[in-house]
């Protein structure tokens, strides 16, 4: 559950932007390209810390490299809500992306090191319910303190609770230096072995689908609800919490059912599910706002419901000897999979003179073929720890 915790902040802090977006488009007189560039720059810095972390990270024990990572990690959100304009804001956002992307790829690690293939869905589900309690109670929490306080309220609230949470990693976790023992390839031997492993290329790949799929929409959902569907900006939270209740329990089922029914089975499944909803949130424009809700919470459970499966595939396609390497590698992967979809689908969309969004059903084509893409990737992945057949597990 201190996982679970350290994800939910880690989350929370990029998904916080996306819902002030209006606000800093009017506070610093930015564009929707500025705006997604900002977005952006969190994940781009956490995919060049990780390729950094690559070269370092199997070489420390798991718990001190997480909690060390972690302090710098609130030292940055602390600047984020600091940041008096928009060049110290990008900045802050870059530092606090740089130690952010490593500690999801440690938390990961840590769950594919300590539990068995069999029962890695239901605890990928667990530590992605994260993602769920961050829509439930985060994102709302957080446009409430911006709203009755200022936009710089969110960042506090999360750089208070990540040193909470801090102290609770150091009371609980156990050492986890299991991987230091026995013979290790040097640094630079271990990394070209990762790099060079045709599967995990194939991981590689299926992890950039899988982030490109969802971020070329994501980041404008504010900005398109706001300008085209005509909802206020006291409606937008109703947004997060309806789908972030859903996926909360959404989330426990599809753990079960990764490892029931198997884990491409069930990737496929969800991945083909969430390109309906993801089109049709970029359409709902003059709809109700039980409608809109009804749509956007569909994209959210399917989104974050794929995630399980996803990275329970991907964590088993990487040697265990090498995993914490091909973890931290994949999470540059992945920061750089949902910055580039986020500012490719800032590229894509416009504004018209009344202000109205266009082209945005461009970005969810984008993302949709993407998602088509990773199924059909994801079942020529060898999965180590199947008992069966590995690609079909």
């Amino acid at each position: 559950m201190t996982l679970a915790g350290i994800q939910f902040t880690h989350i929370l802090d990029f998904m916080i932007m996306m819902p002030l977006g209006p606000q800093f488009r009017a506070l610093f007189g930015i564009s929707d390209a500025q705006f997604g560039l900002l977005v952006s720059a969190y994940t781009l810095a956490a995919g060049a810390s990780g390729l950094l972390a690559s070269t370092y990270v199997d070489r420390f024990g798991r718990k001190k490299l997480l909690l060390t990572l972690y302090v710098l990690f609130g030292v940055a959100t602390l600047a984020c809500g600091l940041a008096p304009s928009y060049v110290l804001l990008m900045a802050a956002r870059v530092a606090a992306g740089l130690f952010g992307g490593v500690l999801s790829a440690l938390c990961q690690t840590i769950v594919a090191d300590t539990i068995p293939f069999e029962r890695r869905g239901r605890a990928m589900s667990v530590v992605m319910t994260s993602f769920s309690v961050s829509t439930v109670a985060g994102v709302p929490l957080g446009l409430f303190l911006a709203a009755h306080f200022s936009w710089h309220a969110p960042f506090f609230g999360i750089a208070a609770l990540s040193g909470v949470l801090v102290v609770m990693a150091a009371l609980t976790m156990p050492r986890l230096d299991h991987h230091l023992q026995g013979v290790r390839p040097s640094t630079w031997s271990g990394l070209s072995q990762v790099l060079a492993d045709r599967n995990h290329q194939k991981a590689f790949a299926l992890t950039a689908l899988m982030m490109s799929a969802g971020f070329t929409v994501v980041p404008y959902i504010t900005l398109y609800m706001t300008a085209n569907a005509g909802l206020r900006a006291e409606d937008i939270p109703y947004i997060y919490l309806c789908g972030g209740v859903v996926t909360l329990f959404s989330a426990r089922w599809f753990g079960r059912a990764t490892d029931r029914l198997g884990k491409v089975r069930t990737f496929r499944w969800l991945a083909l599910g969430a390109v309906v909803p993801m089109v049709g949130v970029t359409l709902v424009g003059g709809l109700p706002l039980a409608a809109i809700l009804v749509v956007t919470t569909l994209m959210f459970m399917f989104m974050s419901g794929r995630m399980i499966p996803g990275m329970a595939i991907i964590t088993s396609a990487a040697e265990p000897r090498l995993r914490g390497t091909f973890m931290t590698l994949n999470a540059s992967v992945q920061a750089a999979g949902m910055g580039i979809a986020a500012f490719v689908g800032g590229q894509l969309i416009s504004r018209d003179p009344q202000g109205l969004v266009r082209n945005y059903w461009q970005a969810a084509l984008v993302g949709a073929l993407a998602s088509c893409a990773a199924v059909w990737l994801a079942p020529r992945l060898t999965l180590h720890g199947a008992t069966a057949a590995p690609a079909k597990s």
